[in-house]
């Protein structure tokens, strides 16, 4: 893996959105799972309104990497915070959009979604590739919606799976862990004080790592980008700005 350490989350988010611009930089589709957060959200901000010009957003395909089942018009809804920071403010095509419909019946909606990957993304080894998996991780060391309670989701035969939040209950559809790591590229977007704990644990692979789902993470093509803020990697032994 590589470690990219930056003075704040806006740093953060600037070096990732050049780092995005020059991965799409290409003349074919790119298509991108998109991660919901706090960071995401500074990161789509600073995509919009510094770098946008310099996206071909006629090439770029969104997707998300997990959704709450909630209506797409919900505060809670990871689609409607990637309108409101992003889609809203760029000038992509409204069929490169691929939301996770969270107002759908979850295991019903899993199965259209697994679907559409399939149907929409070009294949490596057999299954759906990513060209960009952007994650978060939380503070218990969960990523996409895999949760510690429920890890045996990361390794389900399915593309998309149902998962349960530990302490509201709520439902959510997540990627699972073999179209994350069949990604071309991952890059986890972790900023905080509150994640250092876990990103030592994880990044230093130390006792009790593999309890955490984060530390699942491992595409195939061995190309994983942790973008951190100095608070987040406060803990790390070594680290690379």
């Amino acid at each position: 893996m590589e470690l990219k350490v930056y003075q704040n989350k806006v740093k953060v988010a600037e070096e990732f959105s050049k780092y995005l611009i020059e991965k799409s930089d290409t003349q074919k589709a790119f298509h991108i799972a998109l991660s919901g957060g706090s960071t995401p959200k500074i990161v789509f901000d600073v995509l919009a309104e510094e770098f946008s010009n310099d996206v071909d957003w006629k090439n770029i395909h969104l997707y998300w990497g997990d959704e709450r089942c909630v209506a797409p018009t919900d505060d809670e809804s990871n689609y409607k915070m990637t309108v409101e920071h992003l889609i809203s403010k760029v000038d992509i095509p409204e069929e490169n959009i691929h939301r996770i419909k969270g107002e759908d019946d979850p295991k019903t909606e899993a199965k259209r979604y697994g679907e559409l990957l399939d149907k929409e993304l070009p294949k490596e080894l057999g299954l759906p590739q990513f060209d960009l998996v952007i994650l978060g991780m939380g503070d218990d060391g969960h990523t996409a919606s895999i949760f510690p309670h429920e890890i045996n989701l990361w390794v389900s035969p399915d593309n998309c799976e149902v998962a349960i939040h530990p302490e509201s209950g709520q439902r959510r559809v997540s990627l699972t862990g073999r179209i994350i790591n069949n990604a071309r590229t991952v890059a986890f977007l972790v900023t905080g004080e509150s994640k250092a704990e876990k990103v030592k644990i994880i990044v230093d692979r130390e006792e009790g790592y593999l309890e955490y789902p984060a530390s699942h993470v491992a595409p195939k093509t061995k190309d994983l980008v942790w973008f951190l803020d100095a608070a987040a990697a406060k803990l790390l032994t070594s680290s690379q700005s």
